[in-house]
């Protein structure tokens, strides 16, 4: 492209030259994907809504409760202990977002995003239902305020605020677990008012994203769109213009030969969500929402011609008529990819029911025990990832001496909880051949060996 017509890349479409908001009213979609990604919305909203209420084995199906560290995944329970798991499993996202951005470019952005699907699945939809589509909107909001724009507007808010606390609730469900936020809903104000608290500022949140804030989430806040600087290449597949075919663009004749395809209706534009040309070519602000496919496919049929002039397709293919291609570097992230989700896989079928830490008191030295003995004072801090308690007892793995536990013998831990205890190894003198040894202490349920751990034994320096 010649330089002035790159211009578009030095602005967005909804912040005007003088720096301020320029309101998107999006003309209503409508279109074969545009259902497809409807009745996609609706299995999102069945799943987004219920999960909360599922529960395998007396647990929810999903937790992720920060303030405990305690999360919850398809009824398997995670502790602190376990976060280096999370931790192979953010790199495997990010390393998953890298290379379906890189193939098939911000296709998860208009399918799938809770922001595009609650936005224009939603709250759009009420706005259309109350105001009007794009004209009519933008009629109300400069008409004087009279009873009919109240009545409209204050519906349309009061709305939007309600389901704002619907959908705030649910994610609470998500932290919090569905028992706490119905103590929350359910009882005084005053036995909750830090979770009440949570709750309405979540909402204001929601309200002011939904009714206020909307595209500029996906244009301003989100880091995704920028992303796609350095993750797409002429291979990736996104929303695109043909211009091979479209160019030169003019109004509609019905005997134009020196005249490509796209006849400048507009439509692509009226309908974006974040107000662009597609035409422009990949942008930024663009979510791959699909909706200038449906406006242009409509005004195609329209007039006679081919649809698919916006259609999915990559650069490569639009200019060299190149099918999608598995590139070396696609196939080094997907390599990568499936090393690092193997590696979480096992690590999550070697992962032990129970969990812990061993320390050896600290600021103590070994305490003599008569002639022939000596001990270490040990602390142990365990965790039960299972929905049952679990009683432990300690003994010392292939080494003379014992373990004498303080207190009871054994170390009762609860259900989903945490336990710890306190006890001695108590080694013969003669064992003991340099001033630092390393130990290896089980674990046991009854007779059967549950995890062993490692730990140092202090002794005297020979």
């Amino acid at each position: 492209m010649k330089e002035e017509e790159e211009i578009f890349r030095d602005s967005i479409a909804t912040v005007t030259k003088q720096g301020k908001r320029k309101w998107i009213y999006a003309k209503r979609p409508k279109g074969r994907l545009f259902n497809i990604r409807s009745i996609v919305s609706y299995i999102y909203f069945i799943v987004f809504f219920s999960l909360p209420f599922i529960q395998v084995n007396g647990r929810p199906l999903f937790l992720f409760d920060v303030t405990e560290g305690r999360f919850i995944l398809f009824g398997a329970i995670f502790w602190p202990q376990d976060f280096f798991i999370f931790g192979l499993a953010m790199v495997a996202f990010i390393l998953f977002i890298v290379l379906f951005t890189m193939a098939f470019g911000r296709l998860f952005c208009g399918w799938v995003c809770p922001q595009t699907i609650f936005m224009e699945m939603v709250f759009r939809k009420i706005e259309y239902w109350i105001e009007g589509d794009a004209p009519a909107q933008k009629m109300l909001d400069k008409a004087p305020w009279n009873a009919e724009k109240i009545r409209k507007k204050t519906l349309k808010h009061v709305i939007f605020f309600v389901l704002s606390v619907l959908i705030a609730n649910t994610f609470l469900a998500y932290i919090i677990g569905i028992q706490d936020l119905q103590a929350i809903v359910t009882d005084p104000l005053s036995s909750h008012a830090g979770g009440f608290i949570a709750m309405m500022v979540f909402s204001g949140v929601f309200y002011a994203v939904f009714a206020f804030f909307r595209e500029q989430v996906c244009t301003v806040v989100c880091p995704y769109g920028r992303l796609q600087s350095v993750l797409l290449d002429k291979d990736s597949v996104v929303v695109a213009y043909d211009y091979v075919r479209g160019e030169p663009r003019g109004k509609y004749k019905k005997d134009a030969p020196e005249l490509g395809d796209c006849i400048d209706c507009m439509q692509c534009v009226h309908v974006c969500p974040t107000g662009i040309d597609i035409r422009n070519g990949t942008q930024l602000e663009c979510v791959n929402c699909t909706a200038c496919i449906d406006a242009c496919d409509f005004m195609m049929e329209k007039t006679g011609r081919p649809t698919g002039l916006i259609r999915y397709a990559s650069e490569n293919g639009i200019a060299k008529k190149q099918p999608l291609r598995f590139t070396p570097r696609l196939k080094t992230y997907s390599t990568v990819l499936l090393l690092i989700t193997g590696a979480i896989v096992f690590l999550l079928i070697s992962r032990k029911p129970v969990s812990g830490t061993i320390i050896r008191t600290a600021g103590m030295l070994y305490q003599e025990r008569g002639l022939d003995s000596i001990s270490n004072l040990y602390r142990i801090k365990l965790v039960n990832k299972t929905t049952s308690e679990v009683p432990l007892t300690l003994r010392l793995e292939k080494t003379p001496g014992h373990v004498e536990t303080i207190g009871q013998p054994q170390i009762h831990i609860k259900a989903e909880g945490q336990g710890e205890g306190t006890f001695f190894v108590v080694l013969p003198r003669n064992a003991i051949q340099k001033r630092k040894s390393v130990l290896t202490i089980g674990l046991y349920q009854g007779d059967e060996l549950i995890i062993t751990k490692q730990t140092t034994f202090l002794g005297p320096a020979k």
